[in-house]
């Protein structure tokens, strides 16, 4: 169609967050490829600092709010797809494409026939833990299978995703962000030469009020805590700022697909920038190109055939991870979002990601030494 830009796929195998954590574990047997920045090369210790939701385009174009990570080594990877939490962090602590270790999307259709929220761990019927056990579900250890401590909110320990993506894991939890610094700082201390640390700030502002004045003071805080970090690193060590993926302004509207569409589709899963419909038998065919024929100017919409083929995932998921994606795919490249009437707490985010667009797939990699 005429005026479709191009998705910007997934680097698997080269710059992109999958391939960061291996190449950080093993840079002593190995030096790393060319994309890490050369701070991290010969570091005696490394703390990872994910900083969820900070895209490359919104940090570039704000530089000058955000001096420390503007003096920092380093530029643009990519992350995955889609570009949501769920995938995306699975893929950085195992190292896998979403194809391999199965953590398809932010909304997933599991084997009850029912659709979970990964991050919440839920279905309609409740809590999932017991029924979908994480470890089954994802069974690929974390930071390949070694005893990385990790640094992230306390809240977060019990929770069926934290099971899923950092199974193994040696979890220190922190409630205020003065307190991960410590947390890192006392790991460093005690000699660990890999530290990996989350903070969910930034995709928290943007999500409830897009990309303006609260989202640039959240930068700046988050700038901030980089220097924080900074400022205790010992001799030799390092750190590394990246994220899962970048945002767009969407604001509160949203499209509803229309009814007549809606009448070939049993039920929707993913998310509004990466929307799965899952057809009714024999249906899919003409799901697809009845979806395209009517969204074509505003998303990319693609079977799941199409979508793996292309590359999208890394890799053709095993059979019984692939019945967890749709028939057919809505990926908006315009700042529009797909809504899902039976998800609606999804309905009140000003700013979104899960697309290939380069605002959401493009995120930074910058190191500095001590």
């Amino acid at each position: 169609m005429k005026g479709v830009p191009d998705p910007v796929v997934p680097a698997y195998g080269g710059a992109c967050v999958e391939g960061l954590v291996p190449a950080l574990l093993n840079r002593f047997e190995h030096a790393p490829p060319a994309w890490v920045p050369e701070p991290l090369a010969g570091a005696e210790q490394v703390v990872l600092f994910v900083v969820d939701g900070l895209g490359w385009e919104q940090l570039s174009e704000r530089d000058v709010l955000a001096p420390t990570l503007a003096s920092m080594t380093g530029g643009p990877i990519t992350s995955v797809a889609p570009t949501t939490t769920a995938t995306a962090l699975t893929s950085i602590t195992t190292g896998l494409p979403p194809a391999a270790h199965g953590v398809l999307g932010y909304r997933l259709r599991v084997d009850t026939g029912e659709v979970m929220n990964v991050l919440q761990w839920r279905t309609p019927s409740g809590d999932a833990r017991s029924s979908i056990p994480p470890a089954r579900f994802q069974t690929v250890p974390a930071f390949m299978g070694r005893p990385v401590p990790v640094v992230t909110r306390a809240e977060f320990a019990s929770t069926g995703f934290t099971l899923a993506h950092l199974g193994g894991a040696r979890l220190h939890g922190w409630r205020m962000p003065s307190s991960m610094v410590q947390e890192v700082a006392d790991l460093l201390k005690a000699g660990q030469g890999f530290v990996y640390a989350y903070y969910d700030g930034v995709d928290k502002v943007a999500h409830e009020y897009g990309i303006g004045a609260h989202y640039e003071a959240e930068l700046m805080a988050t700038d901030r805590l980089v220097a924080d970090l900074l400022s205790v690193l010992p001799p030799g060590a390092a750190l590394a700022v990246t994220s899962d993926h970048g945002q767009v302004h969407v604001g509160t509207g949203g499209l509803l697909l229309d009814g007549d569409l809606m009448e070939d589709v049993t039920t929707q899963s993913g998310e509004g920038r990466f929307r799965w419909l899952h057809a009714r038998p024999g249906r899919a065919p003409g799901l697809a190109g009845a979806a395209r024929d009517r969204y074509g100017d505003v998303a990319w919409v693609h079977s799941r055939e199409e979508i793996v083929a292309a590359g999208w995932l890394g890799g053709r998921p095993s059979p019984g991870v692939e019945d967890r994606l749709g028939d057919v795919a809505l990926v908006p490249f315009a700042p529009v979002a797909f809504l899902d009437g039976a998800e609606s707490g999804e309905a009140r985010m000003v700013g979104r990601h899960g697309s290939l667009t380069p605002a959401e797939m493009w995120v930074p990699l910058l190191a500095a030494q001590a």
